[in-house]
């Protein structure tokens, strides 16, 4: 049974799950699905077509599936979509998507979503994510799962940040950020690989030694980095971790990449 605050307003349409409870001065709109055993402590606003997966808790002043901030919105009905376990705290924002953009956010399990955070309209954000207070997605942004998003982090619309990497606080990324990457600076560059998380994602020493070496050979080798990921491209049958940067390269194209500061650049 559902425990519904006597000062909510839950509109006709809006399917409340078994065991969730809905503090007070809550408003939840018409085409709205939230799961089983989830927590809306208060003041929470949730809007759009948005769906909220089992066991998340979400505190006041959050607002979620409000309208895209883009100048293509025209008012259409689209999609916000958050997975399971779920902790979205005070002042979070996630915008629902754009038609021409697709139609949906999508958030992921178990990410933890601190004060004033905000996803963007049309972003899609993998499992297991942290965003540090006032960590902020432009809209078609793609995030990987593990990603740790310092404090005061904003990143450009349309950039890919690739799973376990880790974003410094107060980081203003604009160009695509490659797995296990660890990247800082007021304008973030490349610093090296996310060994802690690594360590955490069960990395041995062997694994750790490997894909340094690749990255060393990579983006501080000789040449252009054309001719370093020519060269590197045989190990990518060394370890499943150089085969991912490989192929997170691959799928950009053309795109920026975050890279390091010290002139090795993608040319």
């Amino acid at each position: 049974m559902s425990n519904i605050d006597s000062t909510a307003r839950i509109a006709d349409g809006a399917v409340i799950g078994e065991g969730t409870s809905i503090g007070p001065y809550c408003i939840i709109g018409p085409d709205v699905v939230i799961g089983r055993d989830c927590k809306l402590i208060a003041h929470v606003h949730i809007t759009a077509q948005t769906t909220i997966g089992d066991g998340c808790t979400i505190y006041p002043f959050a607002s979620l599936g409000t309208p895209p901030q883009s100048l293509s919105y025209k008012g259409e009905l689209t999609k916000l979509v958050i997975g399971n376990g779920c902790t979205i705290r005070e002042s979070v924002t996630m915008n629902a998507g754009t038609v021409a953009g697709g139609g949906i956010t999508s958030v992921g399990d178990r990410g933890y979503f601190m004060n004033c955070s905000h996803v963007g309209h049309d972003c899609h954000v993998g499992n297991d994510v942290i965003f540090a207070t006032s960590a902020t997605l432009g809209g078609h942004c793609e995030i990987g799962d593990f990603v740790f998003m310092g404090g005061l982090s904003a990143v450009h619309q349309f950039t890919r940040i690739g799973p376990q990497a880790m974003i410094g606080g107060i980081c203003g990324v604009r160009g695509d950020v490659i797995p296990f990457a660890l990247v800082n600076g007021q304008y973030a560059s490349l610093e090296g690989l996310n060994i802690i998380g690594m360590k955490r994602r069960k990395f041995t020493k062997q694994r750790l030694a490997l894909v340094r070496s690749f990255y060393q050979k990579l983006f501080h080798g000789e040449g252009v980095f054309a001719e370093r990921l020519v060269r590197v491209q045989p190990m990518a049958s060394e370890d499943s971790a150089i085969a991912e940067i490989l192929a997170f390269i691959a799928a950009g194209q053309h795109r920026a990449l975050c890279l390091p500061e010290d002139g090795h650049g993608r040319s």
